[in-house]
């Protein structure tokens, strides 16, 4: 197992590799003064995962609760919210208590958002199930969506530590596999060179990665986020880069209507459009042909849904938090490995929406 400490305002370990979970009893025990335990799921992992992670947690003698929430972005609402804040009250959660999320990025990001409210803000740890959460579990932001936009409510806020069990891996479908694996590809675009020929040369099938290279993919995505994260914790500036390919990603989620869309297919999306942006701008060495016959043969789709308006996902990347004027803020490569923010004007963009 290989712990990677994450350095922002608070330092928390992120315990990764098979059977990481069976290190979280005693982590939990090191904390005395915790009273209660509120463990957070959602449907689907709650029938995989929760029978062997409650029984963990049981280990630690004291009280657990569950509170099992909808499966993925249909989680991420107001109403979810305000229904775990009064499970919480109802089972007499106080501000000794602790808060466990158990799933993928959606349920992490609720069950953040949760702790970092209830009664001012309890501590909680992150459980990943998935090969996304690799991202959104690491960094501390926790939010719910709007209608108007994702994630346009939230805060700040780190857990205390993240347990990163690869076993849960096995248990995901493709289309999953497939949603966490852009991220993957984002991190190594926007960081490291290396990682991405690695990426391109050795992941020829998402169903037959190896436990090896599950290691090396999740070890090193945390470890491109943590630096960052440890540079700008609040995305003051260069943590921006992180949402290389988010901009029209989340525009095409928020179109789709969420959770009819994963977010790592709609990322890849907006990943193929920022480098094509990119290449316009910037003249340097990438083989766009060959990154998009890559992740066609692992199952993506490439191009905008045909459904959707362009005026639509203009519209939508308009309310991108990165947005702060008229024009549309992108993060774009200059080259392989180096990302930059800049604004591109309208009819840029819509000629770009058109041609993809």
């Amino acid at each position: 197992m290989e712990i990677i400490d994450i350095k922002t305002s608070k330092s928390y370990p992120v315990y990764v590799g098979q059977g990481a979970i069976e290190a979280l009893p005693e982590f939990i025990n090191r904390y005395s003064q915790i009273s209660r335990i509120l463990l957070i799921t959602d449907e689907k992992v709650a029938g995989i995962h929760l029978h062997r992670v409650k029984e963990m947690v049981e280990k630690t003698g004291k009280p657990v609760e569950v509170c099992i929430v909808p499966e993925g972005e249909h989680a991420k609402t107001f109403e979810v919210f305000y229904q775990c804040q009064s499970f919480a009250l109802a089972h007499n959660l106080n501000r000794k208590s602790l808060v466990l999320a158990l799933g993928g990025g959606a349920v992490g990001d609720l069950a953040g958002f949760v702790a970092s409210t209830f009664m001012r803000g309890i501590p909680f740890i992150q459980l990943p199930t998935t090969l996304l959460a690799h991202d959104s579990a690491v960094g501390g932001k926790v939010a719910i969506n709007h209608p108007e936009g994702k994630n346009m409510i939230g805060v700040f806020y780190q857990p205390d530590a993240v347990f990163y069990d690869l076993d849960f891996l096995k248990t995901l479908p493709e289309k999953e596999l497939r949603s966490g694996f852009a991220e993957v590809i984002k991190h190594a675009l926007i960081d490291d060179s290396d990682f991405y020929q690695w990426l391109i040369t050795n992941i020829k099938n998402l169903n037959s990665i190896t436990d090896e290279q599950y290691l090396t993919i999740v070890k090193r995505g945390i470890e491109v986020k943590a630096a960052i994260v440890a540079a700008d914790e609040r995305e003051d500036g260069v943590r921006a880069y992180l949402n290389f390919g988010h901009t029209l990603g989340h525009a095409i989620e928020a179109a789709m209507g969420y959770g009819n869309f994963t977010h790592g297919e709609s990322v890849l999306i907006g990943t193929v459009f920022a480098l094509n942006l990119s290449l316009k701008k910037q003249d340097f060495p990438f083989n766009l042909a060959e990154f998009v016959q890559w992740v066609q043969s692992l199952g993506y789709q490439t191009n905008i849904p045909e459904t959707l308006q362009k005026q639509t996902l203009l519209s939508n990347m308009k309310k991108d938090k990165k947005t702060i004027s008229e024009q549309i803020t992108f993060v774009l490569l200059a080259k392989l490995g180096k990302p930059y923010l800049t604004e591109v004007d309208d009819r840029t963009v819509m000629g770009e929406l058109k041609r993809q």
